[in-house]
């Protein structure tokens, strides 16, 4: 099992702690991780672009001519797609872009995820992260003192407000609880800080 530094909020290490191998330690598949950042980003897009067809735009409520006699190609409709101001032919229109991966393939590429930040020694265990009232400036004091200059994922085991709250104005740091934990987010920062609690509950779900 891969054992990593368990840290205090100052960044001073308290001892070790054993991650569960069968989350942490699996080797990443890349072709999985490659699948479920492609299906979250899909799911994020909005789908709401729009153009009007024949029927939508206005005018056009009677023949510009009649069929036959006038040496002029027959026309229906002045708001057919060929006329200037006409309906657009196969334009988008507002649809969903989610879909979802099996439950197993989802489940082997956040372990794929998890291990490959133990692998990059890019994962930090806090023993615990817990502030009496908002304050952006000791959240910026606890990076600072585990050595984090970079993008950051913070894993907490539930909601907790304060910790949210002091991490919201730093740019490139994200708190999530451990339900929330998602292939895109943890391949989209440099630095995992996770809680012993939050490990915990983590391991409970995938192991």
């Amino acid at each position: 099992m891969p054992k990593v530094a368990l840290l205090n909020q100052s960044g001073s290490n308290v001892g070790e702690i054993e991650l569960n191998d069968s989350v942490f330690g699996i080797e990443p598949n890349q072709h999985v991780l490659f699948e479920a950042v492609i299906m979250q980003r899909a799911s994020q897009r909005q789908g709401t672009h729009k153009v009007k067809n024949r029927s939508e735009v206005a005018g056009g409520g009677r023949k510009p001519w009649r069929q036959k006699g006038t040496g002029r190609a027959r026309q229906g409709s002045i708001r057919s797609p060929q006329w200037r101001g006409g309906g657009t032919v196969f334009g988008p229109t507002p649809r969903s872009y989610s879909y979802k991966l099996p439950k197993k393939v989802r489940r082997l590429a956040i372990k794929s995820a998890l291990s490959s930040k133990v692998i990059d020694n890019s994962i930090v265990v806090l023993e615990d992260l817990t502030f009496n009232a908002p304050k952006t400036k000791e959240m910026t004091s606890v990076l600072k003192g585990l050595s984090v200059d970079r993008k950051a994922l913070i894993v907490t085991a539930d909601i907790n407000e304060n910790v949210a709250l002091s991490a919201r104005n730093i740019p490139g740091v994200t708190v999530v609880t451990a339900n929330g934990v998602n292939v895109l987010d943890v391949l989209n920062h440099d630095k995992l800080i996770i809680t012993k609690a939050a490990v915990q509950k983590v391991e409970e779900v995938l192991a």
